[in-house]
């Protein structure tokens, strides 16, 4: 009987702003923001995914379009849920048999916290749950060989959480996750518009213009942009023009908290994996890692070469791909060796 037929294997990457799903032979299969649209008078689902980002900001006072997860953990178990339901069912169809799932999640989660998303990913259909640690999946996804006694580091900057990890042997020698990441970035330059030019606008603007002209660390020349809100005082529209100098400014406080996050694990590693990092340096993913400039601050910060992993917005997902191989383990040493957290039921 093959594979297909008994129920296939997921790996999710189960983010803060986006939920991704990854199988083997097909690869990425979903790619849906983690947005729920919620009735508020009746509690009735109206919209999930795609068709509910679209409603972000947009919604008349009966509706709420929000986010399920915050900070890289559930809020909402009931929404996340229903969330999780829908795309597992994208992906698996109407299997008698639903899959295996590994799933990441950030580093220092409680018990607590954990156990929410083993229950809702079992509440959606899958039959047995593995945890893996966000850096670690991301260092898979990234092709880092994490198996061999020597130090390799990873940044995986996502949309609430940045989870920093030097890695030996299939595990974490020293880790940390804090809850800056692309979300602050947002909320930052939404405060500074407010600040400097009086004008209200939403982190969905916020997030395009970060896009667009966003930068952590000096352009070699300036760009500037368009922003459209609301004026704060006459509550009418009006449209700014704004420069990537400014946006630097902005953006300059979550960007040096992620830097001393990642100088503060650095502090922590052993002197022998110190030297491993200072040949090998240090690899970033997550959509954080894009804005323009992060692994140049990150270099200046650490002393570090800093790369960027290929698609560094894809490495967790693919890194739970690739951790699927580890599901089978059954032995003490080979669950001793394997970077997954198992929660069979």
């Amino acid at each position: 009987m093959s594979n297909l037929d008994v129920g296939i294997d997921v790996g999710i990457d189960l983010g803060t702003s986006a939920v991704k799903i990854f199988t083997p032979g097909r690869g990425i299969v979903l790619n849906e923001p983690a947005v729920v649209a919620v009735d508020r008078d009746t509690d009735d689902i109206l919209a999930i995914g795609s068709e509910a980002y679209r409603m972000l900001g947009r919604t008349s006072d009966r509706i709420a379009a929000v986010y399920p997860l915050r900070d890289g953990v559930i809020s909402n178990y009931e929404l996340t849920e229903a969330m999780m339901t829908t795309f597992v069912k994208m992906v698996c169809g109407n299997r008698m048999i639903m899959p295996r799932v590994v799933v990441c999640v950030p580093i220092g989660v409680t018990e607590v916290e954990k156990r929410a998303v083993v229950d809702a990913l079992r509440a959606a259909g899958a039959r047995k749950v593995c945890l893996i640690d966000e850096a670690i999946a991301a260092a898979l996804g990234a092709e880092l060989n994490i198996a061999q006694p020597y130090g390799s580091m990873v940044c995986d900057i996502g949309g609430g959480t940045t989870d920093i990890g030097v890695m030996c042997l299939n595990g974490l020698a020293v880790a940390d996750s804090i809850k800056v990441a692309g979300n602050a970035f947002d909320a930052a330059i939404v405060k500074q518009i407010k600040q400097a030019h009086n004008l209200l606008i939403g982190p969905r603007t916020a997030e395009n213009i970060k896009k667009e002209i966003g930068c952590v660390y000096p352009r070699d020349r300036l760009l500037t942009g368009i922003v459209k809100g609301r004026d704060a005082t006459t509550g009418m529209p009006r449209q700014i023009e704004i420069t990537s100098d400014e946006l630097l400014e902005a953006m300059e406080e979550p960007a040096i908290l992620i830097c001393r996050a990642v100088q503060g694990v650095l502090e922590r590693t052993p002197p022998e994996l110190i030297g491993d990092l200072y040949e090998k340096g240090m690899i970033l993913t997550g959509g954080g890692s894009m804005l323009y400039g992060m692994d140049k601050l990150l270099a200046k910060k650490t002393k570090l070469r800093v790369l960027l992993a290929f698609e560094p917005q894809l490495c967790v997902v693919q890194g739970t791909g690739a951790a699927l191989s580890f599901i089978d383990a059954v032995t003490d040493v080979e669950q001793a060796t394997s970077p997954l957290d198992i929660y069979s039921y």
